[in-house]
C-alpha cells in the first residue's frame, strides 16, 4: 500500500468487519477499544492493539472512529489519553481523523475546529448499509470535510464502501446521515404498521415482500424487516435506542433550521413509547412490538 499506518477506535458490530476489510486490503491497522477484548479479537486477523487512543495518534497517520455518540467521540479524541489529549502543538503523527459515528452536525463542527488547532483534518463520514453492508464491504459513506481531506482518505474507505460521496464542508456528512435516518426510521415504522394490518386482517404478512416485489413499496428495508417482524430467532442488527438517538438528533436539526418534519415527529413519539415499554434494547424490528403484534406463528 502507500505506507500509511491506520488507527481504528471502536471495533464493534460495524467497526470489526470494517477493520477486517482494511487488513485484507493490505493496510497496517492499529486498534483500540474501551473494552480491550473486542480489540484483541482482531489480532488473529493481523491487527495490532494499542493501549490508548493517544498511542494511536503517535503511531498512525489516519485514525478512524466508529463509536456510540458525540460524548464518546469527544472522549476518544480529547479526553485523558485521547488522540489529541495535549495542547495544540503537541507532537502527534495523525494528520486526519475520519469519524464514522453518527453524531449531531453542530457537535461535529465544534470537534473539527478543535482538531484543526492541532493541524489535524476532520472528515465526518457516517455510513449506511448496516452490519450486512459492513460485512460485505458495500457501505455507502456520506462525507463532509475539506475536499483535499476527503480525496485523501477515499482510497482507504474503499476497502469497505461501495460509494463515498462528498457532500460539502465539515458537518455535511452528518446532515446527510440525518436525512438517511429520517427515511429509514419512517419506513421501518410504516413496514411495522403494514405487517400489523396484514396479520390482524388474517392474511400471511410474511408473504408481503413476495407480493410487493417490483412495485413501488418494494425495497431493501421491506425485504429485510418483514421476516424480522413476522418470525423469531434473528440476531439483532441494532437497537431501538440507537434509532431514538438518531431521531432525537433529527428533531434538534429540524428545530435549528425551522424544518417541518411531522412524520419524523411521529416516529420520535413511537420510539419514546418503545422506551416506556422497556424496548430500548429491542432490535430495529421492535416497532412491531410497540404495536403489540406477535411475531411468531408464520412460516
Amino acid at each position: 500500500m502507500d505506507g500509511q499506518v491506520l488507527g481504528f477506535c471502536g471495533p464493534g458490530l460495524m467497526g470489526a468487519p470494517m477493520i477486517r476489510h482494511l487488513l485484507r486490503a493490505g493496510h497496517a491497522v492499529r486498534v483500540w477499544n474501551r473494552s480491550p477484548a473486542k480489540a484483541q479479537a482482531l489480532i488473529a486477523d493481523g491487527a495490532q492493539v494499542a493501549a490508548t487512543p493517544g498511542e494511536l495518534a503517535r503511531e498512525a497517520d489516519v485514525v478512524l472512529l466508529c463509536v456510540a455518540d458525540a460524548a464518546a467521540v469527544e472522549q476518544v479524541v480529547f479526553g485523558e489519553h485521547g488522540l489529541l489529549a495535549g495542547t495544540p502543538g503537541a507532537s502527534v503523527r495523525v494528520r486526519r481523523i475520519v469519524d464514522h459515528s453518527s453524531i449531531p452536525p453542530d457537535a461535529t463542527r465544534r470537534l473539527a475546529e478543535r482538531a484543526a488547532a492541532f493541524g489535524v483534518g476532520w472528515i465526518d463520514a457516517p455510513v449506511s448499509g448496516g452490519v450486512a453492508g459492513a460485512q460485505n464491504g458495500t457501505l455507502a459513506i456520506m462525507a463532509g470535510g475539506a475536499a483535499a481531506d476527503v480525496e485523501a482518505v477515499t482510497p482507504i474507505l474503499g476497502a469497505y464502501a461501495a460509494r463515498v460521496t462528498h457532500m460539502g464542508g465539515v458537518g455535511a456528512g452528518q446532515t446527510t446521515k440525518l436525512c438517511n435516518q429520517a427515511i429509514v426510521t419512517a419506513t421501518v415504522a410504516a413496514i411495522a404498521e403494514a405487517v400489523s394490518l396484514a396479520r390482524r386482517s388474517g392474511i400471511e404478512a410474511a408473504k408481503l415482500p413476495e407480493a410487493l416485489a417490483g412495485g413501488w413499496a418494494d425495497s431493501t428495508l421491506l425485504r429485510t424487516f418483514v421476516p424480522r417482524m413476522t418470525q423469531d430467532g434473528f440476531e439483532s442488527i441494532g437497537t431501538l435506542k440507537t434509532f431514538q438517538k438518531d431521531v432525537d438528533t433529527i428533531a434538534a436539526a429540524a428545530a435549528q433550521t425551522g424544518t417541518p418534519m411531522p412524520v419524523s415527529g411521529t416516529v420520535q413519539q413511537l420510539l419514546r413509547l418503545a422506551a416506556a415499554m422497556g424496548l430500548e434494547q429491542a432490535d430495529f424490528s421492535g416497532f412491531i412490538d410497540v404495536l403489540q403484534t406477535p411475531r411468531s406463528g408464520e412460516a
